[in-house]
């Protein structure tokens, strides 16, 4: 098995037709491991949020955060995944890196646990926006529809009525692993803003 990376667009098709979320997230990085035939895909992209950027380690270090937010196999070899994960880490810039695991699909992050990534515990509280009828499509592609409306809930609304409505999202693990010098791990880790706790089971 071997890591390298692959275009943009290669991971594209992963994104849509074999990850559960299927839709395509903001992608800055993304690698494949090949044994030889491509088996799984990783990507990392800047969040578009900047209060979550700035939220993990202060506005001094906001730049510096990536997100992986997409992990895909056809086929899981052994230790794949964090072979993966690891040695893709290593061709990034210097940065820290954020990843999710979705306790709604029964995630826990055993691989982040397997790479030495920090647990900072559960992520924030939040609700999806969800459509009667389109409960397959992810809830920020339902979002994304409004994109540009002064008043993004009243134009779903009008749009899809009594079909629209909201319902809690699942909260998730999170993990941070920091990418770079010593000395950069040492200082960014200090700036941390979530507290470190023990891996979950």
């Amino acid at each position: 098995m071997h890591v390298k990376p692959i275009k943009n667009q290669d991971a594209w098709p992963w994104c849509l037709d074999v990850h559960y979320a299927k839709r395509v997230p903001s992608i800055s990085y993304a690698f494949g491991l090949f044994t030889p035939e491509l088996v799984g895909v990783v990507t990392y992209g800047t969040p578009s949020s900047s209060p979550l950027r700035a939220g993990v380690c202060g506005d001094e270090y906001a730049d510096k955060v990536l997100e992986l937010n997409r992990l895909v196999f056809i086929e899981t070899p052994a230790n794949g995944a964090s072979m993966l994960v690891g040695r893709s880490i290593k061709m990034l810039p210097e940065s820290i890196i954020v990843s999710y695991a979705d306790t709604k699909q029964g995630h826990v992050g055993y691989v982040y646990q397997a790479c030495n990534f920090i647990y900072t515990g559960l992520s924030a509280k939040r609700t999806d926006w969800k459509v009667e009828g389109l409960e397959g499509l992810h809830g920020q592609t339902i979002a994304d529809q409004s994109r540009g409306a002064e008043n993004r809930v009243e134009w779903m609304r009008q749009k899809y009525g009594d079909r629209f409505y909201l319902e809690d999202r699942p909260r998730k693990h999170r993990y941070i692993y920091f990418n770079g010098s010593k000395r950069f791990k040492r200082d960014a880790l200090k700036s941390l803003s979530y507290p470190v706790e023990p891996y979950p089971k």
